[in-house]
């Protein structure tokens, strides 16, 4: 994994769960960005309407290899 990385922050969000949230992040990410190679959970939240957990949100720190 030598190299030069690239790190960016994104925010995933689902209805379901946390992971979801991470997965989704990546996946729409990959529709642009090559060569992901790892990530980190940097903060965990949700929202809540009318006492009920309606989405779960995730800050995600990505790291792609830069090209040459």
């Amino acid at each position: 994994m030598a190299g030069t990385f690239k790190v960016i922050e994104l925010v995933g969000t689902s209805p379901a769960s946390f992971a979801e949230a991470v997965r989704a992040a990546v996946a729409e990410a990959a529709k642009t960005v090559r060569n992901m190679a790892w990530f980190e959970v940097v903060e965990e939240r949700g929202r809540i309407d009318e006492g009920k957990v309606v989405e779960f949100q995730v800050t995600i720190k990505v790291g792609f290899k830069l090209e040459r």
